[in-house]
């Protein structure tokens, strides 16, 4: 009596049915699904809102160029500062005089808006992150324009200095990372604490 051999692509048919089903579709759902119950801020992109508007996020920094808002650290992500589409850096080794132009340029820039400012630059100011995404700056570079921005706002320095620091975040779990100040966050809290004659978007 002869028995029947199953078709040699049955089994690799039903197990790409089963992983299809699995991986890519309960799997998702399951992890959705967690997401949303319990961080759901994380999972919708950790949005920052304004009057019940959406106007950015805790993760991706924004260009800011007035004087009067605190400007974060370069950014050198495709063809405009924060691109989320074209994440990433310069890839400009330490050797290429394009990245010691770079920073001479940023420098020149902060010098030029703050004249009276002697003090020393903030290297996260000079310099772009990996991302080119980076929303923070460090407290020393945000104290680095603490007088420039209360000059703009026409209020004291110690005020803006003391928003600088409601806004600091610590390392987290006080062992990883670095003390950092995100900037949109504390630009939202300037336009609160001192708002400008002619309010505009914080840019």
């Amino acid at each position: 009596m002869k028995t029947s051999t199953p078709h040699p692509l049955r089994p690799a048919i039903t197990l790409f049915i089963l992983l299809g089903v699995l991986l890519g579709g309960l799997y998702p759902l399951l992890v959705t699904g967690l997401a949303q119950a319990f961080f759901p801020h994380q999972a919708n992109g950790s949005l920052i809102e304004r009057q019940g508007q959406p106007v950015g996020s805790e993760l991706i920094g924004q260009n800011f160029s007035s004087p009067a808002y605190f400007w974060g650290r370069p950014s050198a992500s495709g063809t405009f500062p924060n691109n989320g589409m074209a994440s990433g850096g310069s890839n400009l080794g330490p050797t290429n005089p394009a990245l010691k132009q770079a920073a001479e340029d940023r420098a020149k820039a902060l010098q030029e808006a703050d004249p009276g400012n002697t003090g020393a630059i903030p290297i996260d100011l000079l310099t772009a992150s990996a991302s080119g995404l980076d929303p923070h700056i460090s407290p020393a570079a945000a104290d680095y324009q603490a007088a420039r921005v209360a000059r703009a706002r026409g209020v004291s320095v110690e005020q803006v200095r003391a928003l600088i620091r409601g806004n600091s975040e610590t390392p987290q779990w006080g062992l990883f990372g670095e003390p950092r100040v995100n900037v949109l966050k504390l630009n939202l809290a300037l336009d609160v604490a001192a708002p400008l004659r002619a309010q505009a978007d914080p840019k």
